[in-house]
């Protein structure tokens, strides 16, 4: 059954014509075009898929668009909006995080959700925050020290 709905996507207003079962996660890439959010496991496990469901960290393969009414969905596209996102994008160029790059949007979407609540965690704090992200390329040491990084630019540290 296709329902019309409006949610508000990186700030603004879409309206999306499709099942209310169906998961976020494709909603974003298949009809928002919104292909940073990454497909991963299809089974919440792994956080290449999260995004902000108002402020918190969730796995969008796991969320029915019809159970996110008027919630502020913010996707990794929209990162670079905020002085967190700002900071964690240069942390991770300067960290040299990034190896083949899949995991990276989920790891971005839940290290800013952590600075947010947490702005001076230390490294047993980001180790608990980040362990729904799995990295195939093993670069955990050098995200964690991108985390501490933009907290230190952020005057968190």
């Amino acid at each position: 059954m296709m329902s019309k709905m409006d949610l508000n996507i990186d700030g603004e207003t879409v309206t999306v014509d499709c099942n209310p079962d169906m998961p976020l996660l494709w909603v974003l890439r298949d009809r928002l075009g919104k292909v940073g959010t990454r497909f991963g496991c299809g089974a919440g496990l792994c956080g290449a898929c999260t995004v902000h469901f108002d402020g918190q960290a969730v796995r969008s393969c796991q969320l029915p668009v019809g159970s996110v009414g008027d919630a502020r969905i913010v996707t990794v596209e929209h990162l670079e909006n905020s002085e967190i996102g700002r900071a964690l994008q240069e942390a991770w160029l300067e960290e040299d995080v990034v190896q083949c790059g899949y995991c990276q949007s989920g790891q971005l979407m839940s290290a800013s959700s952590l600075l947010a609540s947490t702005p001076s965690p230390d490294d047993q704090v980001i180790d608990a925050a980040m362990a729904g992200n799995l990295c195939r390329c093993a670069t955990y040491v050098r995200i964690r020290a991108a985390i501490r990084s933009a907290a230190r630019k952020l005057g968190g540290e």
